[in-house]
């Protein structure tokens, strides 16, 4: 995937498009542990790679309302997501309806529209089981 690109292929490039890969909708803690688990990468280091994935388009960057940025690998097909309003756990859903950009602006104001990002907000099943009448 890095030879697809401008990027040279270096250790930490490896380790953490491995571990963003491994851990879709993870934040970046979480990634520089799962990515220091196969060598030493330094915290500044995630954080440079991340956003240099980023740029290239090899990973996506997503930030529900109230979350910190979470990265997946899972990019080009204007996907979007389920949030649990309870526990915060991301999964990803298909395409609303129709071809991307999935939902057409009742007025484009003239922009050229490529992508629509859509979020669910709702509880999961684990904690809409545990709390049948929550609210949150």
């Amino acid at each position: 995937m890095l030879r697809s690109t401008t990027l040279r292929v270096t250790r930490p490039r490896l380790a953490v498009l491995g571990a963003v890969h491994d851990h879709p909708h993870a934040d970046t803690d979480a990634i520089g542990q799962a990515a220091r688990a196969h060598g030493d990468v330094s915290h500044q280091a995630v954080y440079d790679v991340l956003r240099t994935l980023t740029d290239v388009g090899l990973i996506r960057r997503i930030q529900p309302a109230g979350s910190v940025a979470r990265y997946e690998a899972r990019v080009g097909d204007n996907h979007h997501h389920l949030v649990c309003r309870s526990c915060g756990a991301i999964v990803d859903v298909d395409c609303a309806v129709g071809d991307a950009p999935c939902l057409t602006a009742s007025d484009d104001a003239g922009y050229r529209i490529d992508e629509a990002e859509v979020v669910y907000w709702g509880r999961c099943p684990e904690c809409a089981a545990n709390r049948p009448n929550a609210s949150d």
